[in-house]
């Protein structure tokens, strides 16, 4: 639902000393760092590849229990060595199936014009516009995701009941040695983005350094570093090739169900159906997507560069392939209530999401829930020195709460985990980690906001007091 980051950024200080600073400190990543923000880089650059690992081998070696290593290790029945050891080593078949993939999707991203939004009604794709940078630059986007995503599928579902070129387990079936090619993907285009930033900046006036080291590498140099005119990281690594592998993840998981049981359970149809739906949300609205925050306000770093690379497909599938080795079938009653869970949240967070777009495209000449918006008019102030005004919306579910998308969004995270029953506390990571993003996510962007609107945004925050949930936070 949400356009997500992939783990919850650190946020360094707001405060700055120069007029240059001042102007931009209000944009996208900080300035200066202080100690909290550069322990929370050193531990999530030093843990996060740990977590996917630790989750990943307690499926393999584990059936997916979080506790047994941990046990195992601590009385001493297995060491370290020992599962290392039994861990799939890199292989030349999933180096090959990983390029492959990878340049597939560069193939389609770049190559192949976007010819969707020439027959599909109410689809915007093609060249589009993003919002203003912090230097009051406009860059030029070319939208072709959902293409991308169909193309891809059609030729799976073409393999699986017609080619036969490979099986459809074949993710699955090389799942760990997989992992290592994504981290060596994730690494290198963060690595390259840094260096990228130091001597050849795409444009420089929004480039960020902080001196520190680590705080650079990880939350990113440039903002929107680009190859030629056209391609994007950001946009590419957002969008491919992790989610459109998404689903082609959770497809393979339910092959995998299907060759090992004989069937495929409710349990897993539900997983895919769900996680679909936000996957083809996602494309279909990857223009509204350029005004989100991982485009407008993030810079290319390591958080993004490795977290799209390998924190996303292999977290983000995890109830998938809980249901690989626990194949839950849910009764009728409970499988019912699960898809009204996700189908809800999904609607409240299209609809809030609507809402504000319609907004913005109608500079408030619209309806919303039948009578006219009302906003609070305020205004701020780019890096280039120019004024610019903007409304903040407090009609529809934007009065209900300041960041109502995101519950909405949380709804569907937890309908995606209740699918897999309560056996196991793995599967419900996901629901853990999303509230503590998106949590993250509201204070830092309220943060953001409280620098770039000023005394405008206290008088929205009157306005629309609770940030997810009424009455309550």
């Amino acid at each position: 639902m949400a356009a997500k980051s992939q783990f919850s950024a650190p946020k360094a200080k707001g405060g700055v000393s120069n007029d240059k600073a001042a102007s931009q400190g209000q944009w996208g990543r900080a300035w200066e760092v202080d100690w909290f923000s550069l322990a929370s880089v050193l531990f999530l650059l030093l843990c996060a590849p740990f977590i996917v690992y630790y989750f990943i081998m307690a499926c393999d070696q584990y059936r997916c229990s979080l506790m047994a290593p941990a046990v195992d290790i601590i009385t001493g029945h297995a060491h370290l060595s020992d599962i290392w050891a039994k861990t799939p080593p890199v292989t030349k078949t999933a180096v090959q199936l990983y390029a492959a993939w990878v340049t597939f999707q560069v193939i389609l991203y770049s190559l192949l014009p976007d010819f969707c939004h020439k027959f599909l009604p109410g689809y915007v794709g093609g060249v589009q516009e993003g919002a203003v940078t912090p230097a009051g630059a406009v860059n030029k986007y070319v939208i072709n995701g959902l293409q991308a995503w169909l193309i891809t599928h059609l030729l799976w579902f073409a393999n699986a009941y017609a080619l036969h070129w490979f099986s459809p387990t074949i993710i699955f079936d090389n799942w760990i040695p997989l992992l290592w090619c994504a981290n060596i993907l994730g690494y290198v285009v963060s690595t390259f983005a840094m260096i990228k930033g130091y001597l050849f900046p795409t444009n420089a006036k929004d480039c960020k350094f902080t001196g520190n080291f680590f705080y650079n590498y990880m939350m990113g140099i440039e903002f929107n570093p680009r190859i030629g005119k056209w391609f994007d990281f950001k946009l590419f690594f957002n969008g491919r090739p992790g989610i459109v592998a998404w689903t082609l993840i959770n497809l393979s998981f339910a092959a995998k169900q299907q060759e090992l049981y004989g069937q495929v359970t409710n349990s897993m149809v539900l997983v895919n159906v769900l996680q679909a739906i936000y996957v083809l949300d996602f494309f279909w609205n990857e223009t509204w997507y350029l005004k989100t925050m991982d485009i407008c306000h993030d810079h290319f770093g390591w958080y993004l560069g490795w977290g799209d690379c390998v924190w996303l497909p292999y977290l983000y599938t995890l109830q998938g392939l809980y249901l690989v080795y626990h194949p839950v079938q849910l009764a009728t009653p409970y499988a019912v209530g699960v898809l009204l869970l996700g189908l809800l949240g999904y609607y409240i967070f299209r609809m809030a999401n609507h809402q504000k777009d319609l907004f913005r495209r109608t500079d408030g000449r619209c309806l919303i829930w039948g009578r006219k918006p009302q906003a609070i008019e305020c205004s701020y102030t780019s890096a280039d020195g120019q004024r610019h005004h903007s409304k903040l919306l407090v009609s529809g579910f934007w009065g209900v709460a300041r960041h109502f998308n995101y519950t909405g969004d949380l709804m569907g995270s937890l309908a995606y985990c209740l699918a897999c029953g309560g056996g196991h506390l793995l599967p419900y990571f996901y629901i853990i980690y999303m509230t503590i993003l998106l949590i993250h996510r509201c204070l830092r962007d309220e943060h953001r906001c409280a620098s770039k609107y000023g005394r405008d945004w206290a008088r929205y925050t009157a306005a629309v007091p609770y940030r997810l949930l009424p009455g309550l936070f």
